[in-house]
């Protein structure tokens, strides 16, 4: 009998709103059964000298530990610091004034929950991206069932993290642990509102690290580098627990859970976590900068098999292999070549694209990265200058944000190709879209504006500037990238 197909779901939002989560086929490579063996490797350096590190469990049938630490003294530290997150929607549809007339107009409103976790007393709030992704109002229930009105600071659609705000002090809140360092059997607990029971928690152990199962990519076409490097675990973990805490055995936060696998859209052993050191990089990027700052080290890669180990004559199957360097990119300028295996990101090794990708996700475009490679027989220890996508150091301020903003939308230039291949002469694409007036008009994610009152447009700074500056009646004309044309008429 062929395997049945697994479904990866979000592990997000329930209500009336399941249809904006991400769902998608997966068929794993994953072991049905679990050693209980504790392989346990030495433990590692991080630049972040200050997160505490957890305590962690030996995994035998029964828990036992090192000390008192319990179940309940790391629910009792994190229950009262993951939330309750309600989104509001309006949903639009094609208008019926025969309808309207008889049972009163207007869009419907959509009703859809999902977790979030306090990272800081002062009210600042994690939670996955497409919990909150297009949500015209955000509402955060404590677990003393007090509510407030969140503002979203930032959101990353490419790790599935947002960042919110809520104006309270004095919020109990959840330390950052340091993902790195947790080890597959190490025990742990997810928190969060499945089914919208508040408080809810569960325990298992971490199943794996460092897994790609490629929702992300899947989940939109306008990602532009989706980093998947999930944290694997068999805590039960249900649609309503998506943004909520993934937390060690002595309640530090080691990730935000996501997605499940499954073949009913409930929980059936296989559920997925952000690291904590990815979310705690991006939620620090968009505090500061309103936009994650992407490190790239500008090659291609590919799993080290033994297929690639006897065909290079590897000494053994460790490392990622490059197979591509990117012209003018951070790893031609360090002296990286072809066929180098990396070995090392600092003092972590990577064993597969994951692996690496987490690692350099940790930094910052003009940051320095230690870089260990083999190269033949020879082990080569570089220093290399991250860039950004662009191929620079620089770092994107918030000022240059909001200068291709407006109303709710981003806007991007087109590149020589991508006007090539739509068949225009000029164009601006909205980038993202979330809640106002252009959204409310139906335009969508990823529309080219080829034209606004008539006057073609091609600069993204000018469009957002003119639409900031317009009152009153806009028309705006443009293609979509299915090549289809669309036009709205809508008033500022």
């Amino acid at each position: 009998m062929a395997k049945s197909s697994i479904k990866i779901i979000t592990a997000g939002m329930v209500g009336g709103l399941l249809s904006f989560g991400l769902t998608s086929i997966f068929k794993p490579n994953i072991p049905l059964k679990i050693s209980t063996t504790n392989n346990q490797p030495s433990s590692t350096e991080r630049k972040n000298e200050n997160i505490s590190k957890g305590h962690y469990a030996t995994p035998v049938i029964m828990p036992a530990f090192e000390s008192d630490i319990s179940f309940t003294t790391a629910a009792e530290k994190t229950v009262n610091s993951v939330v309750h997150v309600t989104t509001q929607y309006e949903m639009v549809s094609i208008r019926d004034p025969f309808s309207e007339f008889f049972n009163g107009g207007g869009p419907s409103t959509q009703i859809a929950t999902g977790s979030g976790v306090i990272i800081s007393e002062d009210g600042y709030i994690v939670t996955n991206n497409h919990v909150v992704d297009r949500a015209d109002k955000i509402e955060i229930t404590l677990n003393n069932e007090r509510i407030y009105t969140a503002e979203v600071i930032g959101k990353d659609p490419n790790t599935d993290l947002a960042l919110l705000k809520i104006n309270e002090k004095g919020l109990p809140f959840i330390n950052f642990g340091n993902s790195d360092d947790v080890k597959i059997g190490e025990w742990v607990l997810a928190v969060g509102n499945p089914f919208n029971l508040t408080s809810t928690v569960t325990a298992g152990i971490i199943s794996a690290k460092a897994r790609n199962i490629n929702i992300l990519q899947r989940g939109s076409g306008t990602k532009d580098f989706p980093l998947e490097s999930f944290i694997q675990t068999d805590a039960a973990v249900n649609p309503g627990n998506s943004g909520g805490a993934l937390v060690s055995a002595t309640g530090n936060l080691i990730g935000i859970n996501t997605a499940i696998a499954s073949q009913t859209g409930s929980y059936t052993g296989y559920s997925f976590a952000i690291p904590s050191n990815i979310v705690k990089k991006v939620t620090e990027d968009l505090l500061e900068y309103g936009i994650v700052q992407r490190a790239f080290i500008g090659v291609s890669i590919q799993n080290v098999n033994q297929q690639v180990a006897n065909e290079y004559k590897l000494p053994n199957l460790k490392g990622v292999m490059v197979n591509g360097i990117t012209k003018d990119g951070a790893a031609k300028s360090a002296g990286i070549q072809v066929n180098d295996v990396i070995l090392k990101v600092g003092t972590i090794e990577v064993n597969d694209v994951p692996e690496l990708q987490e690692q350099i996700g940790s930094f910052r475009p003009g940051e320095k990265a230690s870089i260990t490679i083999r190269r033949g027989s020879e082990i080569k220890y570089l220093t290399i200058v991250l860039r950004n996508k662009e191929g620079s150091t620089a770092k994107i301020k918030k000022e240059d944000i909001s200068k291709l903003t407006a109303h709710g939308a981003s806007f991007k230039g087109l590149s020589p190709q991508e006007l090539k291949d739509l068949k225009i002469n000029n164009g601006v694409k909205i980038s993202s879209i979330t809640s106002g007036k252009l959204r409310n008009a139906g335009i969508t994610n990823g529309f080219i504006i080829t034209k606004i009152d008539k006057q073609p447009v091609t600069n993204p700074e000018a469009v957002a500037k003119l639409f900031k500056s317009k009152k009153g009646g806009i028309l705006v004309e443009g293609i979509y990238p299915n090549g289809a044309k669309g036009y709205f008429g809508f008033g500022l």
